[in-house]
């Protein structure tokens, strides 16, 4: 009867402590983050490139902390998944050849990423650098005495002010503007070379993704000098005397050439599945509970770099762990997660995203937006988390960006500081680089919070050696702090716009703008998708609509975001446009004053 009692009484005294821990929220750790960190920045994972087996065992990681936290799985088991392209390939059909006269793949020639498959034979023309334009303060016209229609179009790379830091034509030389104006006056197919001022060893292009969305609409080849001087042989001319008389005359020179080429063109576009991790923490309010608080951090990283990766050593093919970029944010809101999941008595509802696919161009989080698995008008803020690794616990600062999207937010943000005793450093803008931009285009009011680059960022240094996780988690008590007042706040914030939805700055500004966000999502090429209208700017006042897919500006078409970028180049402020857009399947011709 007594080992009867005293089981009895161990029994209830487990059960009790076992209780107790239940009711207990558990707090964020060190130990818990840098756990995190340490198996998503290990050798095994590879640098987590969106698309591969490892982002696939990353993800899958993830969901299961999700689960384990107990979290409500949304999508397909804590999954949604999209289409990526992470890679292209040469078919084994790529060919040139001229009179009796072959050329060698990789050795002469190259076709360019954005080259469409096809196969072309006829006529070369050489068209200078390619230009057409007609400013009020430069006109260039190198096809104005040549018929370039269903022939190839042999074109100089650079522009004849190469050298000069503010070349009036560096809004134009790029190679994808060229291409798009030899479209536009009928051109079969582009052949590339580089003058010796341009670069003296005549390297040709490497061939490797470089995050192009759709093809070119015609095939696009690079030719070594050599081949370009064969094709000019019976002119007398050859590219460095060309080069060189326009350079120094500052004018055009084009000529037919009577010669041919054949080509074909042959790349493969290597698509794989990539996948956001999805989950959700229900809200106890009955009225709230339908209103969203959304955090996220991206947990892709740039595999073993190279060109095209986005890595800062581009000579160096190594692991990129990516501890802090982004082990770190993914750390932080697994944590933080789990910590709500004990918290009890949640007004809203907690969604917890992983993003996939951040450093091909924020492909998951444009996807999510535009695939959403909840309703994004009962989204009431989305808070980022990208880069929080690097915390100084001596200066203590903290960078929270996105302040200016909510009326309220840094009146919050000014009271929660002072608790945890932090310098924060505040960014009005709405639009950044990383993974809440696709909710501010959604009219969301958003916070990004992070603790800087450093010399490391983007490089295979970036180990969770380096990162301070003691400092991670006061950023993490922090950050839970301020999205547990976001969740049980009786009134939403008051979204407002601060700053463009789209990205600026590009290295050549533009002298104009639609006031739109484009849709980065779409591999096609049969127009660019519209993501987001901003409020007042000519889209909006036109009447564009989220939704609508620019297929043409002042007639001349467009077929992805690299046509709609050089066709604004060549606008001007002041200007009235027609813009054709596909909506619902019918179009429709809008008129913008720019």
């Amino acid at each position: 009867m007594k080992n009867y009692i005293l089981s009895l009484f161990i029994l209830i005294l487990c059960s009790t402590s076992i209780y107790a821990q239940n009711q207990r929220a558990p707090e964020i750790t060190a130990v818990e983050l840098k756990d995190h960190v340490v198996y998503l920045a290990s050798d095994d994972l590879q640098g987590r490139k969106a698309g591969t087996e490892f982002s696939e065992q990353a993800a899958s990681y993830i969901r299961d902390q999700f689960e384990n936290a107990g979290l409500e799985l949304l999508g397909d088991q804590g999954f949604q998944t999209y289409d990526l392209v992470i890679d292209v390939k040469a078919g084994k059909n790529n060919a040139l050849s001229s009179g009796n006269r072959s050329f060698e793949f990789e050795k002469d020639f190259m076709p360019y990423p954005f080259s469409r498959n096809e196969s072309v034979e006829a006529e070369v023309v050489f068209a200078g650098y390619g230009f057409n334009i007609n400013q009020e303060d430069l006109e260039w016209n190198d096809y104005k005495d040549i018929d370039v229609k269903g022939k190839w179009v042999l074109i100089l790379k650079g522009d004849p002010e190469a050298d000069q830091d503010e070349s009036r034509f560096i809004n134009f030389s790029g190679i994808r503007n060229k291409v798009l104006t030899a479209k536009d006056q009928g051109a079969a197919g582009v052949l590339v070379v580089a003058g010796p001022a341009f670069d003296e060893e005549d390297k040709l292009i490497n061939l490797y993704y470089d995050k192009t969305q759709g093809n070119a609409g015609l095939p696009v080849i690079n030719i070594k000098r050599e081949v370009a001087n064969l094709l000019l042989s019976e002119s007398g001319e050859n590219i460095a005397i060309l080069e060189k008389s326009i350079n120094e005359d500052v004018k055009p020179h084009s000529l037919a050439l009577n010669t041919a080429v054949h080509a074909t063109t042959d790349l493969i576009l290597n698509k794989v599945k990539d996948r956001n991790v999805v989950a959700m923490l229900p809200g106890s309010d009955p009225v709230l509970e339908k209103r969203y608080i959304l955090i996220g951090a991206h947990y892709d990283h740039l595999g073993m770099g190279g060109q095209g990766s986005g890595s800062r050593m581009l000579d160096t093919i190594a692991i990129h762990n990516g501890a802090d970029d982004n082990a770190s944010g993914v750390s932080g809101i697994i944590e933080m997660a789990e910590k709500f999941s004990f918290a009890g008595n949640l007004k809203r509802s907690l969604v917890v995203i992983a993003f996939g696919a951040e450093e091909m161009g924020l492909i998951g989080s444009k996807y999510f937006t535009a695939h959403p698995l909840i309703d994004l008008k009962k989204v009431d803020a989305m808070v980022n988390f990208d880069m929080i690794g690097r915390f100084d616990m001596d200066e203590r600062s903290l960078s929270v960006s996105g302040t200016g999207t909510a009326k309220e937010s840094e009146a919050m943000l000014d009271q929660l500081k002072e608790e945890f005793e932090l310098s924060l450093s505040y960014s009005p803008e709405g639009y950044g680089p990383s993974d809440h931009a696709a909710f501010y285009a959604e009219n969301i009011p958003v916070f990004f919070i992070s603790t800087g680059a450093h010399e490391d960022y983007h490089t295979p240094r970036d180990d969770y050696e380096l990162l301070n996780f003691p400092g991670q988690k006061v950023v993490s008590d922090f950050s839970y702090a301020l999205i547990h007042h976001l969740l049980n706040m009786e009134k939403p914030l008051s979204f407002q716009e601060a700053g463009p939805k789209r990205k600026v700055g590009y290295r050549n500004k533009l002298k104009v703008t639609f006031g739109i966000m484009p849709d980065f999502t779409s591999d096609s090429n049969d127009g660019l998708g519209v993501g987001g209208v901003t409020k007042g700017k000519p889209a909006d006042i036109a009447g564009m609509k989220k939704g609508d897919v620019i297929v043409a500006i002042n007639g001349k078409s467009v077929g992805n975001i690299y046509d709609y970028m050089n066709r604004l180049k060549k606008l001007e402020a002041g200007q009235v446009v027609t813009v054709d857009v596909m909506r619902d399947g019918k179009k429709k011709v809008l008129i913008l004053q720019l």
